[in-house]
């Protein structure tokens, strides 16, 4: 029972250890022809968590589309692909008790994504992403009494748009997304 518990606090910290922006000074993960052209986040159903600090519809949208285009603008692929992200909820940690109370900031975006070329949604129902706030955001003490509520949500963003880009390196290694596999495949037949 001890093993099993531990094996879930170790998951925890290396799912909240990632910052998002850590790699952005390497190469970018192939993704084919890949080209994001419009960036759009929205936030008409926010959700506000329960113990949260406040920030507005147009901050939360700000964040994400500057974080996505953060990452995404290294591509430079042949077809045009969009995004559409709505923010469907957020947390942003206020400062707790050392030690005892350290709450996490949390996002929840959904994702679409659409094929230019093919004049079709890639993501029929809209795919659902929830990032925890880094590891070195402040794991003990909390991101609430070491950061701005702009520096979280900049740090949620990021950490969303590379969950953005794991997923569609996932989608275009299984369906062929971006000239891959699936693709070349149907090319074939």
């Amino acid at each position: 029972m001890y093993i099993r518990h531990f094996a879930m606090m170790i998951s925890l910290v290396l799912l909240t250890a990632c910052n998002g922006a850590r790699d952005l000074q390497d190469a970018p993960v192939p993704l084919g022809d890949f080209n994001l052209v419009h960036n759009i986040a929205v936030a008409p159903k926010a959700q506000k968590g329960p113990l949260s600090r406040e920030v507005t519809k147009e901050q939360l949208t700000k964040a994400l589309t500057d974080a996505t285009a953060e990452r995404f603008d290294r591509y430079n692929g042949a077809r045009n692909y969009h995004f559409g992200m709505s923010v469907e909820g957020y947390n942003l940690a206020v400062p707790g008790i050392p030690l005892v109370l350290a709450p996490k900031s949390v996002l929840i975006i959904n994702l679409t994504v659409w094929d230019d070329a093919k004049n079709k949604k890639l993501t029929p129902e809209p795919h659902q992403i929830t990032v925890l706030e880094s590891f070195d955001q402040g794991p003990i003490v909390g991101s609430g009494y070491t950061k701005t509520a702009e520096e979280q949500l900049k740090n949620l963003s990021q950490n969303a748009a590379k969950q953005i880009e794991n997923f569609l390196v996932k989608k275009n290694k299984e369906e062929g997304w971006f000239n891959g596999v699936a693709e070349a495949a149907v090319a074939a037949e």
